[in-house]
């Protein structure tokens, strides 16, 4: 497995990481024994990035990752946190607290859940408006101190964040969606991570499983799947959503790897700094994604993938209108 520095401060980690989300929620049913099978096999296979969130299923993601762990080096794997996020008994969202003294009390839960000393990543899911990005960034640099975290993240924030946030402490990486259909990343954030010396890991390069070749207009039916409330799977938007991988498909075919192959392969190919972030949930998906990794995109390809994939093509907003008014990714940078 090739290995890709995070940032010019961070962890040298695998060109491929494991999101493990959908392990626990989001995406309808999902298999423990198999989960925990995908996360084995993804570390047999060289992943050493492992992505989860503290309310992920109000921290049974955490003590899925822990099970998962619990019989391997914890030298040779990263961890990566999200925190901050608030969640009510039914499951609901409740806004975000990025207070120091609320990061301290989520990091002591964290740590307990993982059965670990130390994360090796930590970030706040979304920027608090409540909270100044320096107190957030000064908390978390506490701990950094007391040895309880290694690195600082950041998730879904804007350039002006980023700069007031880097300033404070180094910041070693950014998660953001970014995939052929969400660009957005590309307007002036790469820009800002490039200027700072700050990696990308990447989510949501399949677009939640829209362009993975797989999603069909009766796929998500099964269970309770967040997807099916989303502007880009509904309706009239889901139908041109789908109609785009017939382009993909024929690119796919030319390459002689699956549309998710040629999707993931060409995040990675946009810079040496980005780190894909592959939410498989089973280990046929994993082989899939790890297949991505053998893809070589030519020039022409890229082209061809830059024509039938121009920046907004995508029909519909990657969230609800509710969550994307919170998206400091969303602003323009005003420097």
């Amino acid at each position: 497995m090739e290995q890709r520095k995070l940032g010019s401060t961070g962890p040298t980690v695998s060109a491929l990481g494991l999101g493990c989300m959908g392990m626990s929620e989001i995406y309808g049913p999902a298999d423990r024994g198999e989960s925990i099978a995908t996360v084995h096999a993804a570390l047999d296979a060289g992943i050493t990035l492992l992505d989860t969130g503290d309310f992920y299923a109000m921290g049974h993601n955490e003590m899925l990752v822990r099970e998962a762990l619990k019989d391997r080096p914890r030298d040779r794997v990263q961890i990566s946190v999200k925190f901050g996020a608030l969640r009510g008994p039914a499951g609901e969202f409740a806004g975000m607290d990025c207070r120091p003294a609320a990061i301290k009390n989520f990091l002591a839960y964290s740590l307990q859940r993982l059965g670990t000393d130390y994360i090796d990543i930590y970030r706040p899911a979304r920027l608090d408006p409540n909270v100044p990005i320096e107190e957030t960034i000064g908390g978390i640099a506490e701990m950094v101190k007391a040895g309880y975290i290694r690195h600082i993240g950041l998730s879904e924030v804007g350039s002006d964040t980023i700069r007031r946030a880097h300033a404070v402490h180094p910041i070693v990486d950014l998660q953001i969606e970014y995939s052929l259909v969400a660009r957005g990343v590309e307007r002036d954030i790469l820009k800002t991570c490039g200027e700072l010396g700050i990696g990308i890991t990447a989510y949501g390069v399949l677009s939640r499983g829209l362009i993975s070749g797989h999603w069909t207009k009766d796929s998500g039916k099964v269970g309770k799947d967040y997807r099916l409330m989303t502007p880009r799977f509904q309706g009239a938007n889901l139908d041109a959503n789908l109609a785009l991988i017939d382009s993909l498909r024929a690119i796919a075919n030319d390459v002689g790897a699956t549309p998710a192959q040629v999707a993931i392969a060409w995040v990675a190919a946009q810079g040496q700094e980005i780190v894909p972030l592959v939410g498989a949930r089973t280990r046929s998906r994993l082989t899939e994604a790890l297949g991505a990794t053998k893809v070589a995109l030519t020039q022409a390809h890229l082209a061809a993938l830059a024509k039938a994939f121009p920046p907004d093509v995508a029909s519909g907003t990657r969230y609800a209108a509710e969550q994307m008014a919170h998206l400091d990714s969303e602003k323009p940078a005003t420097a």
